[in-house]
């Protein structure tokens, strides 16, 4: 039996590997990549590389073996991780895994904005397949604002037509340490259950803005504008059309709170709280 990730080389399979590899011996890691040559660093600490492409189902055929505890991580193509998922449930059912981990969105079946559509159809389709699963509904990474801190240094404004709403967000490692406290622990303590993963804290776009101007310096406006006129300052901006649109719904969900839900289930599952956004804001301006 293996601990197998798939998407390995990636921001959140990373950071899944390292919290693993410090709680388990390497040699029960499996990485799942499509470049082996991104993944050298993983083999030489001692972890076992499978070489497979979601849009490949034939690569998939020798990514799992039975006995496997795998986790899913969500494909990044939009449009494509319905077809990309299905092969990679197919090939776990075919070889037999005991555990399917899969990284879905927060709410779950009932998440209703577009960029849910996909995970929704993943967790039908798993339930389907008779695979002992667990469902880890991720809400909203941190680094999904500040990633993006260099326009809004620049322009002195957050933009958004999310209005008041609240965004309960945790940090990719809060969300990498969870993946890894479930696929190392106890199979039988996650097995067919749903963790809807959040952060402890639910802060508005305002608040984000105000806590940017504090540790900056500067002067940081919240400009809450119409969601037509966000999509046009987007495309104006050079955000591809279909891209621009994804975000513009977001910030809708956001408004009517579909982000906003403080469980506590992370909290629980990475035995510690999670990370505040006023660090990972000093963290991204430091790097800036």
């Amino acid at each position: 039996m293996s601990i197998v990730v798939t998407g390995a080389t990636g921001l959140l399979g990373r950071l899944v590997i390292e919290d693993l590899l410090a709680a388990v011996p390497a040699e029960s890691v499996v990485a799942v990549v499509r470049n082996k040559e991104k993944a050298a660093d993983l083999a030489e600490r001692g972890v076992e590389l499978r070489i497979a492409d979601y849009s490949r189902p034939e690569t998939l055929v020798e990514a799992f073996e039975a006995g496997d505890r795998v986790l899913l991580i969500s494909g990044s193509e939009v449009g494509q991780r319905v077809p990309q998922h299905t092969a990679v449930i197919d090939a776990a059912k075919a070889a037999g895994v005991a555990q399917l981990a899969y990284t879905g969105v927060l709410g779950g079946p009932e998440a209703d904005f577009d960029l849910a559509a996909e995970h929704r159809e993943t967790e039908r389709l798993i339930l389907a397949s008779g695979l002992p699963y667990t469902f880890l509904r991720n809400g909203w990474y941190t680094e999904n604002y500040t990633a993006n801190l260099a326009p809004v240094l620049a322009h002195g404004a957050v933009v958004s037509n999310a209005g008041e709403g609240r965004i309960a967000s945790a940090t990719r490692a809060d969300f990498a340490a969870a993946a890894a406290a479930v696929l190392a622990g106890p199979a039988e303590e996650h097995l067919n259950k749903a963790y809807e993963l959040s952060g402890d804290t639910a802060w508005s776009l305002a608040e984000y803005a105000a806590e940017v101007a504090a540790q900056s310096g500067r002067e940081i406006a919240y400009n809450s504008v119409s969601a037509e006129a966000h999509l046009e300052i987007l495309t104006g901006a050079g955000v591809p059309p279909f891209f621009a649109a994804i975000l513009v719904d977001v910030d809708r969900a956001v408004e009517r709170g579909a982000l906003a839900r403080q469980t506590g289930d992370l909290a629980r599952l990475i035995g510690r709280p999670t990370t505040p956004i006023a660090v990972t804001i000093k963290e991204a301006l430091a790097a800036s």
